[in-house]
C-alpha cells in the first residue's frame, strides 16, 4: 500500500479537504442511480483518520439516500451549498472495513494525471445491490 496524501476541494474554493489514498489499489465507479447521475468517479480513504475537512465545514450540506429494500443510508453525501459541487461521501460498511470516504477524484486538485490514468478502475454493481462484481456494461460508467 502506498498512501499518498493529496488535497482537493469544491468549484468556489470554500470547501477544502485532504484523503490519504492509495489510487494504485484503484478507483471505483458505479452504476447505482446517485453515481449514474453524478457520473461518480471515487478513490476510498479507509478509516478515520485518512480523511480530513480543512477548511469550510459549515459549508458543508449533506444528502441521505435510502436505496430501494434498505432501512437505512448507506453514504451520506456532502457538498458545497455555494457551488453545488459535491466534495465527498462518508459511510460505516463492514464490506469496505468500516468507515471509509468516497472522494471523487475530479476534485482532488494535486493529482498527477498520469497516476490517476494508471489507477485501475473497479466497476461496481450497486444498481442491483452486487458491491463484489462489476455489471454486465459498464460503457457508460
Amino acid at each position: 500500500m502506498a498512501l499518498k496524501t493529496y488535497s482537493g476541494g469544491c468549484h468556489c474554493g470554500k470547501v477544502r479537504f485532504q484523503a490519504d489514498l492509495d489510487l494504485s489499489a484503484g478507483t471505483n465507479r458505479c452504476n447505482c442511480s446517485l453515481c449514474t447521475k453524478a457520473r461518480a468517479w471515487f478513490a476510498l480513504a479507509r478509516g478515520k483518520d485518512r480523511f480530513r475537512v480543512i477548511a469550510g465545514e459549515r459549508e458543508l450540506s449533506e444528502y441521505r439516500w435510502t436505496p430501494p429494500g434498505r432501512s437505512e443510508s448507506n453514504l451520506t453525501y456532502r457538498f458545497c451549498r455555494n457551488c453545488g459541487i459535491r466534495a465527498f461521501a462518508g459511510g460505516d460498511h463492514e464490506s469496505l472495513g468500516g468507515v471509509f470516504h468516497a472522494v471523487p477524484v475530479n476534485a482532488l486538485d494535486d493529482v498527477d494525471p498520469d497516476e490517476l490514468a494508471a489507477a485501475p478502475i473497479h466497476y461496481v454493481d450497486g444498481k442491483n445491490d452486487r458491491f463484489d462484481r462489476a455489471p454486465e456494461d459498464t460503457r457508460l460508467m
